[in-house]
């Protein structure tokens, strides 16, 4: 992962048109919905488009928000799927045990007997809960651990290492 993408922080992303006038939901990955606005400008992962984004409300699961500009349910459809994102210094240093998703991604993710598994390509989120989504070593289809003390024992951002122990697989006959 590149320094520049490193420096940025993916605070939300945009699920979808909300209503008829142009607002849009957000799910929002800081620690409070309401917090999404609070450490500046907001712009896509490419960091070309800056968003200025007003919260209009916050359910249970969104951020109900207007982008200035998309003022109709066919400009804010058209935003689905757009990753926002923040300035890493504008954000609190983590606490002890917790980290920023994209602290994560590009680690290595080993077993506990040392043997490497491959990289942590994406921290997933499907509604219940953390995944880390991991590029096998070996190749072939990604692999995805909850994001647990008991299937994540030990992370080491600064040694660029992580230890998995993967779900066991399922046999057909189960």
């Amino acid at each position: 992962m590149t320094e520049q993408a490193k420096s940025n922080v993916c605070v939300g992303v945009i699920s979808g048109a909300h209503g008829v006038r142009g607002e849009v939901k957000v799910t929002a990955f800081t620690e409070t919905p309401e917090s999404l606005t609070a450490y500046g400008p907001l712009h896509d992962k490419t960091g070309n488009r800056i968003f200025d984004l007003k919260i209009v409300r916050v359910t249970q699961k969104h951020v109900i928000a207007r982008i200035d500009g998309v003022d109709d349910r066919a400009a804010a459809g058209a935003q689905r799927g757009v990753e926002l994102y923040v300035a890493r210094d504008r954000l609190p240093v983590p606490e002890d045990g917790t980290w920023y998703h994209s602290d994560l991604e590009g680690l290595a993710a080993y077993l506990p007997d040392g043997d490497l598994v491959g990289r942590v390509v994406k921290v997933q989120n499907y509604g219940a809960g953390d995944l880390l989504e991991i590029d096998p070593e070996a190749g072939g289809a990604t692999i995805l651990i909850p994001f647990s003390r008991e299937h994540v024992p030990d992370v080491d951002v600064k040694g660029g290492r992580i230890v998995v122990k993967p779900m066991p697989e399922e046999s057909p006959d189960d």
